[in-house]
């Protein structure tokens, strides 16, 4: 990876976005509040309604300012036209250091268990993934801002947490909360599509050093009603619908085998929807075959050469079964 001189402070490119969100929290729908620790609360569909507009600048967020996310209506599923577009600069540290839901929080116990994954570019500051050490980057600031997939307001005990980890006072803290079935967590996380890929190149071990650009888009489905529903679709619209482009350096016959390997078709648990897979495993996330969690179809570019590579496919019909089409 390149020095960490040479690549910028995730803290320092997100915190325009950032102000922009609280300036605008009103038009967007958003809750804004204050805990008695001194932690700013964003709420992005718990008791605000959030929606597709707060969703878009939400993933922006997510991807530690060094990315685009975009709303079109160009998409190739007759049904459900409407899709994401996203395109990363510095596409690992953006998804991996910044996107990637790889922050455990876990407080209490029992029945009074908080459980959240944080996303975001305070993940760089509390560094407590050993992936931070693989990527040789640490940022520095004097602000944390973290995006919680929850549905309910964190408690104290996770604040404090939060703020020791990042070694910042609360008051120092965002956490900006979407609820997976709500409009703008639906968007935030199909915005993941190209951070999912590039997870999955990591799995495969494929250099992360090798990865030059990259872009994805997929397909927006409508919320759920339930949390394994709107778990459900959103993953759908990755591992079934989702498209991504890498460029990469180095022989061909590597960037080939990476189309090859990396789309969702290569998984055993392939073929059905999430939330049924997940039911199947009787809820148990980490019992699901890991290689599922892929974009549907991926095309690599090998930068040396000039050539590109094609793997995977579309399936319309596991989009239709999924968003809930009458009409499938």
């Amino acid at each position: 990876m390149p020095p960490e001189a040479a690549r910028p402070s995730l803290y320092r490119l997100t915190q325009p976005l950032l102000r922009r969100l609280l300036d605008d929290a009103a038009a967007l729908r958003l809750g804004v509040e204050t805990t008695a620790e001194g932690c700013t609360l964003v709420d992005a569909g718990i008791d605000s309604a959030g929606g597709v507009a707060a969703g878009l600048r939400i993933a922006e967020i997510c991807l530690g300012g060094l990315g685009s996310v975009q709303l079109s209506a160009n998409g190739p599923f007759s049904r459900w036209p409407w899709s994401l577009s996203v395109h990363a600069a510095h596409p690992v540290l953006a998804c991996l250091g910044s996107q990637l839901a790889g922050w455990q929080l876990t407080v209490g116990s029992g029945k009074d268990t908080y459980y959240a994954l944080g996303s975001g570019p305070g993940r760089a500051l509390a560094r407590k993934e050993a992936l931070y050490d693989e990527l040789g980057y640490r940022d520095a600031a004097d602000g944390a801002c973290l995006v919680l997939e929850v549905e309910k307001r964190p408690p104290p005990a996770l604040i404090e947490k939060v703020s020791k980890d990042c070694g910042l006072p609360p008051r120092q803290l965002t956490l900006i909360l979407t609820p997976t079935k709500s409009l703008a967590g639906t968007v935030q996380i199909v915005a993941r599509v190209l951070e999912v890929a590039l997870h999955k190149l990591h799995e495969l071990r494929f250099p992360l050093d090798r990865v030059v650009d990259g872009m994805g888009t997929a397909p927006l489905p409508p919320p759920a009603g339930s949390f394994v529903a709107a778990m459900g679709r959103t993953n759908d619209a990755i591992i079934y619908g989702g498209s991504v482009q890498l460029f990469v350096a180095g022989p061909d016959g590597d960037a080939e085998k990476l189309a090859k390997d990396l789309p969702s078709a290569g998984s055993r648990d392939y073929g059905r929807p999430f939330a049924e897979i997940f039911n199947s495993y009787k809820g148990d996330f980490y019992a699901m075959d890991r290689l599922l969690f892929s974009p549907a179809r991926v095309t690599v570019t090998a930068l040396d050469s000039g050539r590109t590579f094609h793997g995977g496919t579309l399936d319309e019909a596991l989009i239709d079964k999924s968003f809930g089409d009458a009409a499938a």
